[in-house]
């Protein structure tokens, strides 16, 4: 009794050590994550209190940048995994070539991200966007296009701080950019300082400033600390070398896709609902927007989980990888029983901080309970898919992640929500119950590869030797 007794004890201490050591790296990379999605919260605060339209086209402009803009970041996230294994195993000096190939790689994303961006506009059409808010949103998504070159050598600097361990400069740099975010905001889209008033199209040149701004400072930081000495990933100049690109695009594309397959259903599902009107599409954009807020504590779980299991791996320590990954989930599972509870009680008072439009709040709201129902579930799929990174078991992630939003998901959405097939449709509520169907199968799925990736690595390093 007394033997079983100590030994819980000691799991206790040790999941606890284990939450601390999470805890310590993703703290500054949540707050990071939400000073980004409070620059959208900001964007969509101010432009709903200019009109209803403003706000529909920054949601939409929002539903064609930010699924480019998870793609770009997703394949380069292929760099943290790589940096945090290289950085466990103690071989410094392959980290440097390494974030340098990553560069060239962010290079050729981000102008093609740019051009994407540029020419959206037969996407909007195609999609039966209302022809009033198709130019201010192409307006919105020119001034994004602007930044979006420089958000990608920015998120390659990051990776590979995130990677060592050092978390701390992008959640410095995500609170400077979101200050300045602000007032570039109140001058661009009410116009002052000599700028005409651009309404919600200002929010996209604010945005795409910031980011130039965000990226200054990351060189700064990455050039000057002692911290990045060791690995020097700005030294000198390096050819692009096909080999180690192709190798980060093996491993990042799928991370891409993944994450664009789970983003893009919800920029469908808002083109989708476009066709709706404005006062729709400002609700749905509200309970989009406050959902995405919440998921950035998760996903930076997510992230910190990939450092952790990454280390681990590095090390030789396979099991201590999967206790990362198992406590990483148990504390995002905790967390999201916190915001389900939260955002049931307060939808209401969540809707009022970004419109005063009675009709508005009355569809947020109600979309709002299903923005809850699927915390758990997405709070689930997020840390796991960061746990895989962190394995470099990517493949499976995109396939599961594919079959669940778009095999699953986004057709229920679409057969409760627009058509007749299942009985009367309910518009927007039905597409959001698609949405719940596809993130929680996409939880129990990836779920079950991360036990199965776990078990193989532990199985394998046992069969080699002890860990």
């Amino acid at each position: 009794m007394e033997l079983s007794v100590t030994h819980s004890s000691s799991r206790f201490d040790r999941s606890l050590a284990e939450v601390r050591a999470l805890l310590k790296l993703a703290l500054p990379i949540m707050i990071a994550q939400l000073s980004n999605s409070a620059m959208g919260f900001v964007d969509a605060v101010m432009a709903g209190r200019v009109s209803p339209r403003d706000l529909a086209a920054v949601a939409l402009g929002n539903s064609i940048w930010i699924p480019v803009f998870l793609l770009m970041t997703g394949i380069l996230l292929a760099t943290t995994a790589k940096v945090a294994q290289r950085f466990g195993a103690g071989q410094q000096d392959e980290i440097g070539p390494l974030v340098r190939q990553a560069l060239w790689l962010a290079l050729v994303v981000g102008i093609c991200g740019s051009v994407l961006l540029l020419n959206a506009r037969p996407v909007l059409v195609l999609m039966g966007v209302d022809d009033t808010l198709i130019t201010p949103s192409m307006g919105y998504l020119q001034g994004i296009a602007f930044g979006l070159p420089a958000v990608a050598f920015y998120y390659v600097l990051r990776c590979y701080s995130d990677g060592l361990g050092r978390t701390r400069p992008s959640m410095i740099l995500g609170l400077c950019g979101l200050l300045l975010n602000i007032p570039l905001n109140y001058v661009l889209i009410y116009g002052h300082l000599g700028f005409p008033a651009m309404g919600g199209v200002g929010c996209g040149w604010a945005t795409g400033t910031v980011m130039w701004f965000m990226l200054l400072g990351m060189l700064v930081w990455v050039i000057h600390a002692p911290a990045y000495k060791a690995s020097r990933p700005l030294s000198h100049f390096e050819k692009p070398k096909w080999p180690e690109i192709k190798r980060l695009l093996g491993i990042g594309t799928p991370i891409g896709v993944a994450v664009f397959a789970e983003s893009s259903i919800f920029a469908v599902i808002a083109l989708l609902i476009g066709g709706l009107g404005a006062t729709v599409v400002a609700g749905h954009q509200i309970a989009l927007n406050f959902s995405a807020l919440m998921f950035m504590i998760p996903y930076a779980l997510a992230m910190a989980i990939t450092v952790r299991v990454g280390q681990a791996l590095g090390r030789g320590e396979p099991r201590a990888a999967r206790f990362a990954a198992g406590t990483g989930l148990a504390t995002a599972l905790a967390y999201s029983c916190l915001s389900a509870s939260l955002m049931l009680l307060f939808r209401e008072e969540i809707a009022k901080m970004y419109s005063p439009d009675p009709q508005v709040i009355a569809v947020a709201a109600m979309l709002i309970v299903y923005s809850a129902l699927f915390q758990f579930s997405d709070g689930i799929q997020v840390t796991a898919a960061g746990a895989l990174r962190g394995y470099q078991d990517t493949r499976a992630t995109m396939v599961i992640t594919l079959f669940a939003y778009w095999g699953i998901g986004l057709p229920v959405g679409y057969a409760l929500g627009l058509s007749d097939w299942l009985g009367e449709p309910s518009g927007p509520k039905g597409l959001w119950q698609g949405l719940v169907v596809g993130l929680t199968c996409a939880a129990v799925l990836l779920g079950w590869r991360l036990v199965r990736s776990a078990r193989t690595r532990i199985r394998r390093a046992t069969s080699l030797g002890p860990a």
